[in-house]
């Protein structure tokens, strides 16, 4: 099976061409160092909850949608190197700066997930 990095974000709309520019830029680095995928997808039908959602969950303000995105890897192992390189790439160091980011950092949610089902 595969292990994918999952991440939701809160992208104010204004932003959406630099963002777009950004992760255009990081896919191709971290397709170079071996992902097998990356996704970059953009709210369309997420509205709020009552007790959970896509926009709660990122503490969404006005004038911004979420961002849902992914990138597959082999295993945990694969991620693992492969973020390693990506880490010390140095394409990567402009984006690692918290102030240069398109999005507000603090409010995004990731994680690594282990497939357990790929139909």
């Amino acid at each position: 099976m595969a292990y994918v990095d999952g991440f939701v974000l809160p992208l104010p709309t204004s932003n959406l061409e630099s963002y777009r520019a950004m992760a255009a830029t990081c896919g191709a680095i971290w397709r170079e160092h071996g992902a097998l995928q990356y996704r970059e997808c953009i709210a369309d039908d997420v509205k709020p909850g009552k007790l959970t959602s896509f926009p709660q969950s990122v503490n969404l303000q006005p004038g911004e949608t979420v961002v849902f995105s992914w990138i597959v890897y082999a295993s945990r192992a694969h991620r693992d190197e492969v973020n390693d390189k990506v880490m010390k790439d140095p394409r990567m160091a402009d984006f690692m700066k918290g102030s240069d980011m398109p999005f507000d950092g603090k409010r995004m949610i990731y994680g690594g997930f282990d497939m357990f089902l790929d139909l």
